[in-house]
């Protein structure tokens, strides 16, 4: 006879609701709607204001790259007097008519030295000159300022007097009031983004504050039950929220103001609650996370139900699952949850948006010709946006791809550029000349490129050489990426290790004519394991054709 256990009650309603679970997680909700990126920019770009944002009154010392609100106009004249340029002496330019080495003109100096800040009380009279500072009135009477490199100090009967050995013209060394901004002149116009150079400008006119155009303040929030904040204690199965930091920066080089809300839990009436408050409270929201198909996703159902999306699914990679709405009148974004997709998506369709409501213009896009020397697959149906490092190659910029995927944080902060293939391309073959949208500010060339596998002791070595100027660019393509770049003289370095299967030994069998090796040991034992180093072209040589200078530890 056998006896038969029936589970508990508890434990049945346990299986039931992982069983559940388990149906929900398979069940996806689908994407609206997959569009392509310049249909999802149409759509954002229509239904959202991009008009600046109302002007706001700020301090001078707060004013760096603002947007101007209004004209400004210059309520005094700069400068506000005739002003000397040189240390001299003022006088009469009709005076010194004839002056030379051979045969100078004496004048009598007046009783008083005009210094910056004091104004002049003796009129200069013909035949009279009086001292003067760099940025002294020019006294009334004289109409030229002569430099004391061309005056000798004379004593005339007990007076003080100087010999003019050079003639001068009306005006000369003399800046006159207006010259530079005339009142009523319109200084700067509405729009301008603020440089120290126009600063300078507005504290010329006697600006103390200016009315610049309101940074758009953006509501920051991360979602996802694996989320914890960054300084917090990382428990098995969490991550650190480095997208609310990444994307609150990027919303600050954009122009606006984020307000950073915090990570939330996969939990939707909590979620709601944050969105409400971040919507009552700022003029946008982005969202990172919880805006794709799978179980705990709730942004985008949140998004449905206050507002109206525009967009769920961009014909796009990274950045398929992106979700662009409308909320009550306000732009309302949720980026994937993956870094590298956030901050490509954010970029790429947020970012104009926060520009053009801070008063600025349209980023400009600037794109090099690169060489990719290896095939990078793709998928068809969505156009690919792969990002890449440049690094010098025989007949120019070589693009070699970041393959570390949407999720890696590194991705995007290492990459000089991106390169786009099209959605109806399998493939971007090897060879290709391709087209690079440049990330950041430009794309410097590393003075020295090392592709391969990781090397802890070459990071002692590389540590070593930046403290010495010397730039270095580290690319992680394996070892044999690393053997393949250094046969194709893209790569200074080449860190591997591979293993021969009949010896045994590391490295050894890649060796051959037109490569060196070289090995770290201790104690006879590999460290690092052995790695396999080639030099294309030397780093000297490459830095003087790029007009930079040896560094003097390599000299």
């Amino acid at each position: 006879m056998t006896a038969r256990f029936e589970p508990k009650s508890a434990e049945r309603d346990r299986a039931s609701d992982i069983l559940a679970a388990i149906r929900r997680a398979a069940r996806q909700e689908q994407f609206l709607e997959v569009v392509s990126a310049e249909e999802a920019r149409a759509r954002f770009a229509r239904h959202v204001d991009l008009s600046p944002l109302p002007g706001e009154t700020v301090g001078l010392s707060a004013a760096l790259g603002r947007v101007l609100a209004c004209d400004v106009t210059a309520s005094i004249d700069v400068p506000p007097f005739d002003r000397a340029n040189v240390d001299g002496f003022a006088l009469r330019s009709a005076d010194t008519v004839g002056a030379s080495d051979t045969a100078p003109r004496r004048f009598r100096l007046n009783g008083e030295v005009i210094v910056c800040g004091h104004a002049p009380a003796l009129e200069v009279t013909p035949g009279c000159a009086t001292t003067i500072a760099t940025g002294g009135v020019v006294p009334r009477g004289a109409d030229a300022v002569i430099m004391i490199e061309h005056t000798d100090l004379v004593d005339d009967s007990g007076m003080p007097a100087i010999d003019v050995r050079r003639a001068v013209a009306p005006g000369q060394f003399i800046s006159y009031a207006g010259s530079d901004i005339a009142r009523g002149e319109v200084v700067l116009r509405r729009k301008t983004r603020l440089s120290s150079r126009e600063i300078g400008m507005l504290a010329a006119c006697g600006l103390a504050a200016i009315e610049v155009v309101r940074k758009p303040t953006v509501a920051v929030l991360s979602t996802g039950d694996e989320l914890v904040a960054p300084g917090g204690a990382l428990a098995p199965g969490r991550v650190y929220d480095s997208n609310g930091a990444i994307i609150a920066a990027a919303v600050a080089e954009a122009g606006g103001e984020p307000v950073p809300f915090g990570a939330f839990p996969d939990d939707e009436a909590a979620l709601e609650r944050a969105m409400r408050a971040a919507l009552a409270a700022c003029d946008m929201v982005v969202l990172s996370g919880g805006t794709s198909k799978g179980a705990g996703d709730l942004s985008h159902r949140i998004v449905s139900k206050l507002g109206d999306i525009l967009v769920h699914g961009v014909a796009l990679k990274p950045g398929k699952p992106l979700c662009l709405a409308v909320i009550g009148g306000k732009p309302v974004a949720v980026l994937p949850g993956f870094p590298t997709s956030a901050i490509f998506t954010f970029h790429a369709f947020v970012a104009p948006v926060i520009r053009a409501r801070a008063g600025l213009r349209p980023e400009a896009a600037r794109s090099i010709e690169a060489d990719v020397p290896v095939r990078i697959a793709s998928e068809l149906g969505r156009k690919e946006f792969v990002l890449v490092a440049l690094v010098a190659g025989e007949y120019g910029p070589v693009a070699f791809p970041i393959g570390k995927g949407s999720g890696a944080v590194t991705s995007f902060s290492q990459a000089d550029g991106f390169l786009e293939i099209d959605a109806l391309a399998g493939a971007l073959d090897a060879g290709t000349r391709s087209r690079v949208s440049l990330i950041g500010q430009a794309a410097a060339m590393p003075d020295l490129v090392v592709m391969g596998s990781h090397c802890i002791a070459l990071d002692v070595v590389l540590g070593a050489l930046a403290e010495r100027g010397m730039a270095a660019r580290t690319i992680a393509v394996g070892s044999m990426g690393g053997v393949a770049a250094a046969e194709r003289g893209e790569c200074d370095l080449a860190p591997v290790h591979l293993v021969d299967p009949a010896s045994g030994t590391y490295n050894a069998h890649l060796l051959r004519p037109g490569r060196a090796r070289r090995s770290a040991l201790s104690d006879g034992q590999p460290q690092c394991r052995r790695r396999n180093a080639r030099a294309h072209r030397p780093v000297a040589q490459r830095r003087a054709a790029r007009g930079l200078q040896q560094p003097a530890a390599l000299a």
